[in-house]
């Protein structure tokens, strides 16, 4: 087992408080947005050395030894690279409009951008790696998003009475196409260079919105949502594209599962994340980063469909495991009380995360190790299975 470091992400979206006060650091005021654990190129964890300091970068532990870092089995499946990357997000305020890509359209748009000769760190590159991106979201306190799209009719249903010019237009687009292919014209419409609303003409949707809440709104939420949004964006036709998707709120040890394709934007709130490992994001709007239309158009499933909320299994009492439908990863947090021990399920690579109290994680083959609110641990395949004792709360990640 190896202690791990975390890398930080200043996003401007980030709360300067709710991260660093989870991991038990100092508050700067930045904004920290993301600590990712994992060994992905972009910012990889490192292990941290006897004297404290980083050793080792993730990526090169692996290369050293892959098939006893990560087992024969998933080194057979993903190659020689840890397939899933841990996050804690927080976000203070929205995060961009967005879709992660299939992961053959990730291979094709990585290889064209090398081709092009754009630099990895190139604000304008879409593609960082040849990965795609489903992602699940563990919620940690109350959090707000909106994800995949409504029904066509329910999406018409909000625009109705809105008294703005550019509500009556899409509700008469989505009248005459009650179906994946009104909500696609409808959602291109609004995003596309040629034919997106101006800023004004968001600002009266807006307007409507703050109205019809006031006024004792049939879906206030989604009027909330719009009234935010153009608070943090105002004009920006993201604000519009919310009335087509799907209110989502997690109360803490809820889950989200978000597939490649699927458009989403985080709202508030703080969580760990999990996902393949992968920085590939193609963003439409609700941001100041680098947006590409047509790559996000490009990409997107307009399947009408619920968020897809997953379910936890429990194990021993103690820990409850979030299975999504994908090879790359799965998530389980375990609690226990003080003077516990309880086995921990999963196998091959696993990083861990101790969000409160004290906890000492033990295996046959290599020790124990002691971890307490905010340090992580990476525990190759060789070592095999665990245990944990003491008391407190642990995510792990795992592969299926």
């Amino acid at each position: 087992m190896y202690r791990l470091t975390n890398a930080i992400q200043h996003y401007a979206w980030g709360s300067p408080t709710a991260i660093p006060t989870l991991l038990g650091t100092e508050a700067t005021g930045e904004p920290v947005a993301e600590a990712w654990f994992g060994a992905h190129s972009s910012a990889p964890s490192h292990c941290v050395q006897e004297d404290g300091t980083p050793g080792a970068s993730m990526p090169e532990v692996i290369a050293a030894d892959p098939a006893r870092v990560l087992g024969e089995d998933v080194e057979a499946r993903f190659g020689a690279t840890l397939p899933y990357l841990l996050k804690v997000i927080a976000a203070e305020t929205p995060l961009s409009l967005q879709v992660h890509p299939h992961v053959a359209r990730a291979r094709e748009g990585f290889a064209e951008e090398e081709a092009a000769g754009v630099p990895l760190d190139a604000p304008h590159r879409n593609f960082r790696d040849r990965n795609h991106k489903p992602e699940l979201v563990y919620a940690l306190t109350r959090f707000e998003a909106v994800c995949g799209f409504r029904a066509p009719r329910r999406a018409a249903e909000l625009l109705e009475g809105l008294d703005a010019p550019l509500a009556k237009d899409l509700r008469a687009m989505l009248a005459e196409q009650p179906s994946a292919a009104g909500i696609e014209a409808v959602f291109t419409r609004l995003l596309r260079p040629e034919t997106r609303p101006s800023p004004e003409e968001v600002g009266e949707v807006a307007v409507a919105c703050a109205a019809r809440l006031e006024a004792g709104s049939v879906s206030p939420r989604a009027d909330r949502t719009v009234v935010r949004l153009q608070e943090a964006y105002p004009g920006d036709p993201g604000v519009v594209t919310s009335l087509l998707l799907n209110p989502v709120t997690l109360q803490p040890g809820d889950a989200l599962f978000v597939p490649a394709g699927g458009v989403h934007a985080y709202l508030k709130g703080l969580g760990v994340e999990i996902m393949a490992s992968s920085d590939n994001v193609l963003r439409a709007g609700l941001t100041p980063k680098h947006v590409d239309v047509d790559e996000l158009l490009r990409n997107v499933d307009y399947v009408a469909a619920p968020p897809i909320r997953i379910a936890p299994e429990k194990f021993h009492g103690a820990t409850r495991a979030y299975y999504a439908p994908v090879d790359d990863f799965e998530l389980s947090v375990t609690r226990v009380d003080d003077g516990h021990e309880h086995p921990l399920p999963g196998r091959g690579p696993r990083v861990l995360l101790c969000l409160e109290g004290r906890m000492t994680v033990s295996s046959r083959n290599d020790g124990a190790l002691t971890l307490t609110r905010g340090q992580a641990a990476f525990v190759p395949a060789s070592d095999g299975a665990l245990r944990v004792r003491g008391g407190g709360t642990l995510v792990q990640a795992d592969v299926p």
